[in-house]
């Protein structure tokens, strides 16, 4: 308090009883997995597809993280943090003999086939499989065509598959490298010197076409385990991401991808998701959305989960089939695990009905249909421990998620939306009470907390995110000389007891439906 000395008005600027709690992101995810290029082992923030594919390259064979990563931003997500993994700083490559990585060598495509015709040199080009290409120079078509007029014809295969009449060798618009190189899909024409002309008739066998280069995909062999877990004090793996507060939940597609190609068996894919769903579990503010291997039946998967991945945890979901998608690499469809899709439908249901609302019941984008079609009886044997399924809806509903549960066998940790809502609450109320912290641990401490978290949690249940009729039905907030004894004080602990009803989804729809008699209603009078 000031000491005042003249007499006068003085204003002052003093802290209102309570400071609001602003509440945190609840969609950010993490992706870990193998990429064209790009920084190794270091969380890279990225916001949509363009920043992604500049930094980290475009839809590569071999790997999953990009397809991921767009299903991602197709289905609603907006930031996210991408730790590519790999043995050194270029594209991951097979072990040499002693089992260090290999050097790395670029991929080279052997120079398109060219050919002299008269002065001009034509190559071929094409993004086929190797054809005979030859080009010919004949007469001009139509009657009496200006003397340094021809046409030329470009042959594929022994059959014309371009022609250019009426082109010149002169400057202009019928000039022939101009007219063929804006229009042929076959061959381009430059000049090799100035001056050339072309003879009639001519006719020159160019070669094959130079067929495009694939990109090698990268080799997952010499990635272990200890790849995709990484250590925390060395900020690599998904471990690294222990820096990283931000984030809200985890997937590792290209695990799958190391599995498929035989780099890692089945036991060492359940021993990296055990360690994902622990990192998940530590930091206690993030779920792992986990997949299961590729073409898996009902009942195969229903094995995987009982028996091979047998977790049990409320900060971990899985879920299945595999989903069809586009592939830009290979120009074909291909099925991806579906992390990275669900990951973007648990954005999209945040932005656009609150992390309470389960992530259910929702279209994934940009899929075309699923790797295994299930029925609802199948479905049956997989809700109850905890697979959420994928299906494919007659009557135009399209490709759906149809299960909202977490890997927990607690009843109060079943529903996904539940535990991610407590995650929401915990970290807004952490962050939002920092103020708190070396204040006079006194009756006015204690009650501007309790205003400070009240005003919070009024507004969520004003949202529908906590059950009942009216505020004091939905939460409680206890912060006294009860939960704050004289040995608390003295030991420097402020403690606050804060109880919550979540609304749970409406998992069971049931209708009751009864035949009664209608009538007239007898009056007596």
């Amino acid at each position: 308090m000031p000491t005042y000395l003249s007499p006068g008005v003085y204003v002052q600027e003093v802290e209102a009883g309570t400071r609001p709690i602003e509440g945190v992101g609840t969609a950010v995810a993490a992706f870990v997995g193998l990429a064209a290029k790009g920084p190794v082992n270091e969380p890279t923030l990225v916001s949509n597809w363009t920043q992604f594919s500049e930094q980290f390259g475009d839809f590569i064979p071999g790997s999953y993280l990009a397809h991921s990563v767009y299903g991602y931003f197709l289905n609603g997500g907006g930031n996210c943090y991408i730790v590519r993994i790999g043995p050194d700083g270029s594209s991951p490559g097979r072990a040499g003999g002693n089992g260090s990585p290999a050097k790395q060598v670029p991929s080279r495509t052997a120079p398109p086939p060219t050919a002299m015709l008269s002065g001009y040199r034509v190559t071929a080009q094409g993004t086929s499989a190797s054809r005979s290409v030859s080009v010919e120079v004949t007469d001009a078509g139509g009657e009496s065509p200006p003397e340094d007029h021809f046409k030329l014809v470009v042959h594929v295969d022994g059959k014309v598959a371009e022609t250019f009449d009426h082109v010149s060798t002169k400057r202009g618009p019928d000039n022939v490298a101009t007219k063929v190189n804006a229009e042929s899909k076959v061959v381009t024409i430059e000049e090799a010197a100035s001056g050339s002309a072309l003879m009639k008739p001519d006719k020159v066998t160019v070669g094959l076409l130079a067929p495009e280069p694939v990109p090698e995909p990268p080799s997952t062999d010499v990635l272990s385990v200890d790849a995709y877990v990484g250590d925390a004090a060395e900020r690599t793996g998904f471990s690294g991401l222990e820096a990283v507060d931000e984030v809200t939940m985890v997937a590792v597609p290209d695990l799958m991808a190391a599995y498929e190609q035989g780099a890692i068996d089945r036991e060492a894919v359940v021993t990296v998701q055990r360690a994902m769903v622990d990192h998940c579990e530590l930091m206690g503010d993030r779920m792992a959305i986990l997949d299961a291997p590729p073409e898996l039946s009902p009942q195969q998967i229903k094995r995987w989960r009982s028996e091979e991945t047998n977790f049990d945890s409320k900060f971990a979901t899985l879920y299945w089939p595999w989903v069809k998608t586009f592939d830009p690499a290979s120009g074909t469809n291909r099925f991806v695990p579906p992390s990275g899709h669900v990951a973007g439908v648990w954005a999209r249901n945040d932005d656009e009905r609150g992390v309470h609302k389960a992530p259910a019941n929702e279209v994934l984008r940009g899929v075309i249909t699923l790797q295994t079609q299930i029925t609802k009886a199948e479905q049956e044997l997989l809700n109850p421990i905890g697979v959420n399924c994928i299906r494919t809806f007659p009557g135009g509903r399209g490709v759906r998620v149809w299960g909202a549960r977490t890997l927990s066998s607690d009843p109060a940790w079943r529903y996904l939306s539940v535990r991610r809502l407590f995650n929401y609450l915990e970290e807004s109320i952490l962050q939002g009470t920092q103020w708190s912290v070396f204040e006079p641990n006194d009756h006015l401490l204690w009650a501007r907390i309790r205003r400070t978290i009240s005003a919070f949690l009024v507004n969520e249940w004003r949202k529908g995110a906590l059950f009942g009729l009216t505020a004091d039905e939905a939460f409680f907030v206890k912060c006294d000389a009860e939960t704050n004894p004289a040995e608390g004080i003295d030991a420097g602990q402020v403690v606050c007891q804060v109880g919550v009803a979540p609304v749970k989804p409406a998992e069971f729809v049931i209708f009751q439906l009864a035949q009664f008699s209608g009538g007239t209603s007898l009056v007596n009078e």
